[in-house]
């Protein structure tokens, strides 16, 4: 059995997405085994992050800097904001450098189920953004589900009256996809979406 502190950090560790009992408990093996190469790393960057973690005041990101990384980023074009339920989201979009714009994390999505208002989400932050001016392009990047779609009416009606263009991440079948092993949402949206070929 092993000591008290050993099982409170695997117990620590099981709570982490992706990670269940079982899995925490290699995870801890591998860090007592690996002292010196895993676990005293492992604490260092933990305390250097909660020395210095910080919620970006201008897009919602997590960062160890305010403004973060991306919005401090002066090559970033400021006239297209990418709207995302989450930061996890951001860092989605964001890895796989396709997007030079800036960011907007709402911090959720619309849920009536759950609760979840639009005075819950930074809405009014993202409206102010473009109130402010110099934005040509919102693009929606919410996720594919009842609840992102909603929020994404909601921010298209919310900034009706603006001069920006309106865009929305295309939903449908995804690169080497096969039809047989597609969800019928998704099948019904990439049917919705078709275009002309050539």
């Amino acid at each position: 059995m092993a000591s008290v502190e050993i099982e409170a950090l695997s117990a620590a560790l099981a709570r982490l997405p992706g990670l269940g009992p079982r899995s925490a408990r290699r995870a801890v093996l591998h860090l007592l085994k690996k002292r010196e190469g895993a676990l005293v790393p492992l604490l260092r960057a933990l305390e250097a992050v909660d020395e210095r973690l910080a919620e970006c005041q201008v897009c919602g990101n997590i960062d160890t800097s305010d403004p973060c990384g991306i919005c401090a980023d002066p090559r970033r074009d400021d006239r297209s904001i990418a709207v995302v339920e989450e930061v996890a989201d951001l860092w989605a979009l964001d890895r796989a450098r396709l997007f030079p714009g800036r960011y907007h994390v709402l911090g959720g999505r619309l849920s009536a189920l759950d609760g979840v208002r639009p005075e819950d989400l930074t809405i009014d932050r993202l409206v102010a953004r473009v109130e402010k001016g110099g934005v040509d392009e919102v693009v929606l990047a919410m996720n594919a589900t009842l609840e992102g779609q909603t929020t994404a009416h909601y921010i298209a009606d919310r900034l009706e009256g603006f001069p920006v263009r309106l865009t929305q991440l295309a939903h449908g079948l995804p690169v080497g996809g096969e039809l047989d092993y597609l969800d019928d949402g998704t099948l019904a949206q990439a049917l919705r979406a078709r275009r002309p070929v050539g």
